[in-house]
């Protein structure tokens, strides 16, 4: 039974980085920005973070199940500092519309994704492995803030 009041934790931590949304501005300010040609369409954003977000639930999860916080401190740790980052990108970029520093914010994220990886990888392989497609989707978004930055 802890195993699986476990995971429903995670999840509701993981997915609460999302609740930032609610505090930004829904203006158009978004919309009439400049953008490069390969700015995804805005209906592929929710289905893609509902997927990483996901996969990082699964990946905590499998991390903690080894042996919980006691054991694995450091990993979980900078499980929270990226997540944490995660849940501040948002509100400095559509919130604030801080497009530079949202920028810094996200380079500061990816590197704390990659030490996430690096310190779950000892730990379980598989929840290395499912943050892969999460630092690959901030280094694409760190890409594209970087373009709407230099554009506007």
């Amino acid at each position: 039974m802890r195993k699986w009041l476990g995971l429903i934790a995670w999840l509701a931590l993981v997915f609460a980085a999302s609740l930032t949304s609610i505090f930004v501005s829904t203006d158009g300010w978004y919309a009439e920005l400049n953008k490069p040609a390969w700015n995804p369409p805005n209906w592929i954003f929710g289905p893609v973070w509902t997927v990483l977000y996901i996969m990082m639930t699964v990946a905590a999860w499998r991390v903690w199940l080894r042996g919980g916080w006691k054991t694995q401190r450091t990993p979980l740790t900078l499980f929270l500092i990226q997540w944490g980052l995660n849940a501040l990108w948002t509100p400095l970029f559509f919130g604030l519309h801080r497009l530079g520093w949202a920028f810094v914010e996200i380079l500061v994220l990816l590197v704390s994704i990659i030490l996430t990886i690096r310190a779950f990888r000892p730990v379980d392989r598989m929840a290395a492995f499912l943050m892969v497609p999460y630092a690959a989707w901030v280094a694409f978004a760190a890409v594209l803030n970087f373009a709407i930055w230099r554009m506007n």
